[in-house]
């Protein structure tokens, strides 16, 4: 029905019927404990593997948080061909890959590097076949001391470093942020009138 002159618009409400569309979490400390016996079950069917499987150190994207690091999908091609490893090779003992992820940076390709090469220094290799070890493949006294890891491979180390408590200096109290913003600001805006006015004064000095 049309609504005319300055009568209300009717605003009926009549669909509730909203209790059936609830979504209930009842089950959560049930599933909870089903996640955790699951987690065990995987840890002891791939025994003596590690749970997890070794990860690149990554930077957080956006410059918002570009300076803090965590574990990333995998590493790249370059990183596992600069650590010796086939790319094939490295599903199998235990290490992430992905193709798609691109070196951007110098000092993060060495980094994954060498955790690339640290993990390999501290992987005790089971051959397939102990009747017939081949290359590479741990001894029988190198695979008694293997014990399988839990938790994250390598985990980053995040450093904080906390400032010093100090008097400050007559320097830094008589220094100005606002100020200093401002004339930052206004340099920055001044900038080619005050180039050209200087330009002038030297063509005009070149004529006498």
């Amino acid at each position: 029905m049309a609504v005319k002159g300055k009568n209300a618009i009717p605003i009926n409400h009549l669909h509730k019927d909203w209790q059936r569309y609830i979504r209930c979490w009842f089950d959560q400390p049930m599933r909870k404990k089903r996640r955790v016996r699951a987690r065990l079950q995987k840890a002891s069917r791939v025994y003596p593997r590690p749970v997890e499987s070794l990860r690149p150190v990554v930077r957080c994207p956006t410059a918002r948080y570009n300076t803090k690091t965590r574990l990333g999908r995998g590493f790249t091609l370059d990183e596992l061909k600069a650590a010796g490893i086939h790319r094939l090779q490295a599903r199998t003992i235990g290490i992430s890959v992905d193709h798609r992820r691109k070196n951007r940076s110098v000092e993060a390709f060495q980094q994954n590097v060498q955790r690339l090469n640290t993990y390999k220094s501290r992987l005790i290799l089971f051959p397939r076949n102990s009747n017939k070890p081949k290359k590479g493949d741990a001894t029988v006294e190198e695979r008694k001391l293997a014990t399988q890891l839990k938790g994250t491979i390598l985990p980053i180390k995040n450093k904080t470093r906390q400032p010093k408590v100090r008097v400050p200096t007559d320097d830094e109290k008589k220094f100005g942020a606002h100020y200093m913003i401002r004339k930052a600001r206004i340099t920055k805006r001044l900038h080619g009138k005050r180039s050209k006015k200087e330009q002038d004064g030297k063509d005009q000095f070149n004529m006498f």
